[in-house]
């Protein structure tokens, strides 16, 4: 077994902790930064320190900003009678990279999850209901993702939703662009035959 130099076992203990980094990544990732500039390990940690710092949530749509309402909910120019329901923060990053959306968002913070302890009240579904009992919206845009817990979310939306008289939509699923009918799985083609429309 290797064995490190204090400090630096440390730093791979830490970044291991990251999402996504097992431990022979956080060791490269670790080597990486010891053998790099010393600006580029100081840089680094101001970074991560500053965004923890600087960094919140939106008081009206739960995004994470570092003003408060953030730029989407203060920018006029966007549709004010439609928002948009993601689960995460990054899910508002990949929908704005279509350029095809311009009304608003509002972040669950997570989807219902029995299996992880993930109930209804542990969402932000309750400040969801507030803005659209006080404000003009005609359409929510369910976007959460396609996977029992999205799937799940969406229906219990759906159901407190509808009674206000507000149009929930649930965003289309079904095969990628580019992709091929014979590598699709039978969910995704019968979500595609769900979703088809007409030419």
């Amino acid at each position: 077994m290797l064995y490190y130099a204090e400090p630096v076992a440390k730093l791979i203990e830490e970044l291991g902790k990251l999402p996504g980094i097992g431990p022979k990544t956080a060791q490269r990732l670790a080597f990486h930064i010891l053998n790099a500039d010393p600006g580029v390990a100081r840089a680094l940690a101001r970074a991560i320190v500053n965004a923890r710092e600087k960094t919140r949530y939106c008081s009206v749509c739960s995004n994470l900003t570092d003003t408060d309402p953030c730029q989407t909910c203060r920018d006029e120019s966007r549709n004010r009678s439609v928002i948009c329901v993601v689960e995460e923060p990054r899910d508002i990053v990949a929908i704005e990279r279509t350029r095809e959306y311009r009304g608003l968002y509002h972040v669950l913070q997570g989807a219902i999850s029995p299996m992880e302890g993930v109930g209804p009240d542990e969402l932000k579904i309750k400040e969801l209901l507030a803005r659209l009992r006080d404000s003009s919206v005609q359409e929510v845009i369910v976007a959460t993702n396609p996977n029992v817990e999205g799937e799940a979310t969406a229906m219990y939306l759906a159901r407190l939703i509808k009674p206000l008289g507000i149009k929930v939509t649930r965003i289309a699923h079904g095969l990628p662009v580019g992709g091929d009918l014979e590598y699709a799985d039978e969910v995704t083609l019968s979500k595609a035959f769900e979703g088809r429309r007409e030419l």
